[in-house]
């Protein structure tokens, strides 16, 4: 998962009701504002120590999330053939090249992370290269 552990998705057992797979997601919604309220609390601090953690604790949940969301539209994506998936745009060619540049990520590298071959990665660069887009 992008160089991180992968967050599992929420498995519960089949057999259980409607309502108590409802009352899960009500729970990890509390816990969020749980812990919003308590990030807030102790940005408000007079302790640096304590404010640095929160910030630094407040900003991994916000990667972990946002590493979720990315596999979750991912394997979405990859239920669609090669062929028939979008093609990405000039400009968002650019900038996947420069997140390449910018991650040292492999041609291998950056194919897998956008869903596309290693052969399109070096066929963008190729382009960028000869003055193209």
């Amino acid at each position: 998962m992008r160089g991180a552990e992968p967050i599992h998705p929420l498995c519960l057992p089949q057999g259980w009701p409607r309502r108590v797979r409802s009352a899960v997601v009500q729970v990890i919604s509390l816990a969020g504002t749980s812990m919003a309220a308590t990030w807030g609390w102790a940005s408000d601090s007079m302790n640096t120590s304590l404010r640095q953690r929160a910030e630094v604790d407040r900003l991994q949940q916000e990667i972990r999330l946002l590493r979720e969301e990315i596999r979750i539209k991912d394997a979405r994506m990859q239920h669609i053939e090669a062929q028939k998936r979008p093609h990405y745009p000039p400009t968002e060619r650019l900038a996947i090249l420069e997140l390449r540049a910018a991650r040292s990520w492999s041609l291998a590298q950056t194919a897998r992370s956008f869903l596309v071959t290693s052969l399109t990665i070096a066929s963008w660069t190729a382009r960028l290269d000869e003055g193209g887009g």
